[in-house]
């Protein structure tokens, strides 16, 4: 199957051969739909918490911040060029026409482009665009007055200004503030010295780019960085890492061989934000926050989101106190009372959520015991989950999992069988969805860190069709961050308010009222 120039190739990227055939066998025969059994609803899977309770929380987080090692864990990578589609679509086919210019103004009730250009001084990085112009030999101000709209669509998108079409999120402008702009990296930053600072006012913030922008990332981070220490009180420290070469996929022909470039290797295509579970994996902390770029919110809402952070990171470590003493007993005592054994089983499905498998409680003491330090000791996340508004977006469900067990699971559309109407009706009656809002312990009860690698339900990946240079091709997505590469984490959900989400999927969500000052 594989020439030795295939061969040379895969190890240059750090890709078994092994590991190549095995993708290719699973492009071929597609991977299994998951058993939805219900949604995770408040009562039922999902925690709805009391004002007392999310003051206890986030007390009791206060109170352990100086014991731990914190860290905030950001994905970043990827130019932001859907967040303009729109704006493409209209550089593309507008012809600075009288007809064009007629159907741009009958498009004022609906909204988009006559939208964005009515608002366009409200846009936080209008100023920069002006600059921009000014630094071309032009005024916006002129070029709108004369309808000259592909002239400030490419000062945007292009080289010739601000070259947002190929900016990463984390270096657009979000929010005006009356000492200027920030970029959503800035609010990360801020965010971190919120609410991971230690004892010695030091935060760790890292975030997953593309080789071509770190560059630029460490630019913004020098220029802003002193700023925003000195208003927070407090040092960052900031990393940066980059999506493994080793993770990326082989693609495939419609008849399951491996897909051909011109020049006769292999084409690879990137694994999907699942392939970040090797960055996260590499992370040395006790208590990881993971967040998505997009989602920040300026400073008069910041409150709430730091509130529920603190509350969400008490929440695991009440968790953990319960699991490390419960792995203790089990790892020093080989007579454990039945009581014992019983609390820690009622513990797994009432607190945990874990059903096992049947006739668990009519197995021997010795399987009991093994059953229980199989599922105790794994790493843990608590994700927060927002009430369904018809955002897209993974969703929280009861599932059952290829070992018996029936667990909580963040599920995506692209795992849920279309054609199985059952199926379907579960995913309709979700009440929530996922807003990667994430607390994450990875250490174990002796203060070892996990392999994180160990804990991926390899069958949760997908495959779909996409097109190179004109020919269609099978492509694979590796189990997701927060979905298959977790499967195998416990998993707590918890409500929480809908203002702790607040993401820039295109560039018109700038206008919101949750991103203005």
């Amino acid at each position: 199957m594989f020439s030795r120039k295939d061969l040379a190739q895969l190890k240059t990227r750090g890709i078994p051969a092994k590991t190549a055939k095995e993708q290719l066998s699973q492009l071929e025969k597609g991977f299994p739909k998951m058993q939805l059994l219900k949604p995770a609803t408040p009562g039922d899977g999902i925690q709805q918490l009391t004002e007392e309770e999310l003051a206890e929380y986030q007390k009791f987080f206060e109170s352990n911040i100086n014991k731990l090692s914190l860290l905030k864990f950001v994905p970043a990578s990827g130019a932001a060029t859907r967040m303009f589609k729109t704006l493409y679509d209209f550089l593309n086919t507008y012809q600075d026409t009288e007809e064009d210019y007629l159907k741009f103004l009958s498009n004022k009730e609906q909204g988009t482009m006559f939208q964005f250009f009515e608002n366009i001084e409200e846009f936080p990085f209008y100023q920069d665009l002006k600059n921009a112009a000014s630094e071309s030999g032009s005024e916006i101000d002129k070029l709108l007055q004369k309808n000259q709209f592909k002239q400030v669509l490419a000062l945007i998108l292009t080289k010739k200004g601000l070259n947002y079409g190929n900016l990463p999120k984390g270096l657009l402008k979000f929010h005006h503030y009356k000492a200027g702009s920030r970029t959503s990296f800035e609010e990360h930053i801020i965010e971190a010295l919120s609410y991971c600072k230690n004892s010695k006012g030091n935060a760790q913030l890292h975030l997953t780019v593309s080789e071509d922008h770190k560059k630029l990332f460490a630019k913004q981070l020098k220029i802003c960085r002193k700023q925003h220490e000195e208003k927070h009180q407090g040092k960052v420290k900031v990393s940066f890492s980059v999506q493994k070469a080793s993770t990326d996929t082989i693609a495939a022909t419609l008849d399951n061989q491996p897909y051909r470039n011109e020049d006769g290797t292999i084409l690879f295509r990137p694994g999907g934000h699942g392939a970040l579970i090797e960055n996260l994996n590499e992370l040395k902390a006790d208590i990881i926050f993971i967040k998505n770029i997009d989602n920040v919110v300026p400073d008069r809402l910041k409150e709430e989101t730091i509130h529920y952070k603190k509350v969400l990171g008490g929440i695991l470590l009440n968790y953990q106190e319960y699991i490390f003493e419960y792995l203790k007993i089990l790892s020093k005592s080989k007579l454990i009372p039945s009581e014992k054994l019983n609390e820690m089983l009622r513990f797994t499905e009432e607190n945990l959520c874990i059903q096992p498998p049947e006739n668990m409680y009519y197995k021997s003491r010795e399987e009991i015991v093994a059953y229980l330090q199989t599922i105790l000791n794994r790493p843990i996340r608590v994700c927060g989950m927002v009430r369904n508004e018809g955002e897209p977006g993974g969703g929280p469900f009861w599932a059952k999992n290829p070992d018996g067990t029936i667990s909580l699971q963040i599920v995506e559309g692209s795992q849920i069988d279309k054609e199985d109407k059952k199926q379907l009706q579960i995913q309709e009656q979700a009440t929530h969805f996922n807003p990667v809002d994430l607390v994450c312990g990875i250490k174990d009860y002796r203060g070892k860190k996990f392999d994180l690698r160990q804990f991926i339900d390899p069958n949760t990946g997908f495959v779909s069709v996409k097109s190179q240079n004109g020919n269609k091709l099978k492509a694979m997505e590796l189990p997701g961050l927060w979905n298959g590469a977790m499967s195998n984490w416990n998993t707590i959900f918890v409500e929480v308010p809908i203002i702790t989400f607040n993401p820039v999927k295109t560039v018109f969500d700038l206008l919101r009222i949750e991103h203005r000052n």
